[in-house]
């Protein structure tokens, strides 16, 4: 009698679980994230220009005016800066400069007083064609080069009889700083040139960066769990032919990809619809957290021998014939590997974000696709070289040991998603929470024991949806914040941490005390690595004592349109982000991955002493 087929031929139904969980990412990255919730329709268009001349070299000191031509669509007007009515929605145009400019000074058209029938009183409106200005200066330590700017419209768009949810609209405009070389024999010609050719070779710049910064997510601590479970399947795959190594391989990188673009259409919308987006911010929602600690759970389970589900016959079949864990099993680790990735930063990656989500829907996808291709690289380097699946240890008793230790690895990380869960809701309804995660894994129990057969069974099953069903809808009441925004870990800081404040930042320094901002969140394991090895130690407490440092933390951890805002002038759309503002100097932006060194080098600089640490 031919023998079922055993562990290869079983599929967790993971799949379907983290599907759910991008699709929730979407949802909060795009309905949580916005006021309106939709994307509203675009009735009004924008065009920025360097006016009055677009052509010219701006030397380091020189004023710069940004025009910003905005069109109203015919029939339809919007709010005016200062609308007749608080309760209205003014419009708003933001210039995003690098970090070393001054913030530009924006100048708006008075508001035409029309009457409609909504209102009882005339209103002050824009409608047709007007233009806002913002003025600037060149800083004069800026270098030659072409700046790239975004400008935004925010606006309220309304005709006659009703208004429509708020809009965003976006374009950018190419700044050429530089001393004018009067020798130019076209300069309209030669600045045109350079825009396209400094715009194509930035793109492939971030592309790279983009590349480099997803195969690094794969030496991540969030993403290490994940890989150790793919080496379990890779260490199946190497008794089966070189076909098995290759699909198996394609399909983990297809679902790393699957990912990414799921994530990149996700901040598209949620752009669109004028939402706060950045890499790792579907973590300040508890609904995501809470359904991912679950899924985590399950996986644990499934590594402890809890949790299978046999496939009918015929798919076993195929699965077995596709190469050991067969493509579900595969692809999944594609999905949950990115999905542990996307609260760790690596090196080049914010860089390559930053830039990409600044940029139009295109950019957007084309920079995410390239994080996933640099992520699921070593997948497709095996895929191209199956043989290479040799070198890895022959299967044995062992794998049923490391099986079980992954299963322990994971439930640490379902522990350190419970600790970010800490930051967001009541330690009441957490404890509500962790109470489900227990029910889930006790009814998962029930069922295994019942052997899938009677009363007990459909217990287990009954029990397990309750469990999560409990826990998510838990998650999705949770309104209230714990009292404070730092330090909620208990732990002593050798640092005396205050609030972020960046007007009182700003101020401090024109006063001449240094201030260091570390924006970080509960969800951010490389903000907590940073902070434990290097802010958090004795060296760097004593330099920031010495030095006159007045830190400043900003927590992430929760939405915060003040701290988004203050990332995004600066280029920056996701964390650890690390700034130092210096008095008389412009301020110093530090990499992702902090050192003592980097930090000390700028004290010295910034300093009046040449102490040394």
């Amino acid at each position: 009698m031919k023998k079922r087929p055993a562990l290869p031929a079983r599929f967790t139904p993971m799949t379907l679980a983290l599907t759910l969980v991008l699709a929730l990412t979407g949802a909060t990255l795009a309905l949580g994230q916005s006021e309106a919730g939709f994307s509203a329709p675009e009735k009004a268009t924008i065009m920025a220009q360097i006016g009055p001349a677009p052509d010219t070299l701006y030397a380091p000191g020189a004023a710069v005016t940004i025009e910003i031509l905005v069109e109203v669509e015919s029939g339809w007007h919007v709010n005016s800066r200062h609308p007749t009515y608080d309760y209205l929605i003014p419009t708003a145009a933001e210039v995003h400069l690098p970090g070393t400019w001054e913030r530009a000074r924006l100048t708006y058209p008075e508001g035409v007083m029309q009457t409609f029938a909504f209102a009882d009183e005339p209103l002050s409106v824009y409608d047709g064609q007007f233009v806002i200005r913002a003025e600037t200066v060149v800083p004069e330590d800026a270098p030659s080069e072409a700046v790239s700017v975004e400008v935004s419209l925010r606006y309220q768009a309304c005709d006659d009889r009703s208004c429509l949810p708020p809009a965003t609209a976006r374009t950018r405009v190419l700044l050429e700083v530089g001393e004018p070389d009067a020798a130019e024999t076209d300069p309209s010609v030669a600045s045109r040139s350079t825009d396209r050719a400094g715009a194509a070779t930035g793109l492939g710049a971030f592309l790279f960066f983009g590349l480099v910064g997803g195969l690094l997510l794969n030496a991540m601590p969030c993403v290490l769990p994940v890989l150790s479970l793919k080496l379990i399947g890779l260490v199946k795959s190497s008794t089966k032919d070189r076909k098995a190594v290759v699909v198996g391989s394609l399909a983990t990188a297809g679902g790393i990809l699957v990912s990414f673009w799921a994530l990149a259409l996700a901040a598209i919308f949620a752009k669109s619809a004028g939402a706060t987006v950045g890499w790792g911010i579907q973590f300040q929602q508890p609904v995501f957290v809470t359904a991912l600690a679950f899924v985590v759970a399950l996986f644990c389970l499934n590594l402890w021998g809890l949790f299978e589900v046999p496939l009918p016959r015929r798919i076993a079949g195929w699965a077995e014939a596709s190469g050991g864990e067969g493509l579900p099993s595969h692809f999944t680790a594609g999905l949950f590997a990115t999905l542990m990735a996307t609260p760790c930063s690596a090196p080049f990656l914010g860089t390559a974000v930053g830039f990409a989500l600044a940029q139009s829907s295109a950019v957007i996808l084309a920079i995410f696709t390239a994080v996933g291709l640099g992520m699921g690289l070593p997948y497709f380097l095996l895929a191209a070289v199956p043989g290479a699946i040799k070198l890895l240890p022959k299967p044995g008793a062992w794998m049923e040991h490391f099986r079980h230790f992954m299963g322990y690895l994971l439930a640490s990380a379902a522990v350190w998603l419970l600790y970010v869960l800490s930051s967001q809701i009541s330690r009441e309804r957490l404890a509500f929470i962790e109470i489900a995660l227990l029910a889930l894994a006790l009814f998962i129990w029930i069922r295994h024991r019942s052997g899938g057969r009677g009363f007990w069974r459909w217990v287990g099953i009954s029990g397990t949806v309750g469990a999560i069903a409990l826990g998510m809808s838990l998650a999705a009441a949770a309104v209230e914040r714990p009292d404070g925004t730092t330090n909620h870990d208990g732990v002593q800081k050798l640092i005396p941490w205050v609030s972020f404040d960046r007007d009182e930042a700003e101020r401090l320094a024109a006063q001449g005390s240094p201030v260091f901002v570390d924006v970080t969140a509960a969800w951010c394991f490389t903000c907590k690595v940073n902070e434990r090895l290097v802010l958090e130690t004795p060296k760097i407490a004593q330099a920031f004592s010495r030095y006159g440092v007045v830190a400043m933390k900003a927590d992430w951890t929760n939405r915060d349109d003040d701290i988004s805002a203050f990332l995004a002038d600066h280029g920056k759309y996701g964390i650890p982000f690390y700034l130092l503002y210096r008095p008389g100097r412009e301020p110093h932006l530090f990499g992702e991955l902090l050192t003592k060194d980097a930090i000390l080098d700028v004290l010295r600089e910034t300093g009046d002493t040449a102490d040394t640490f």
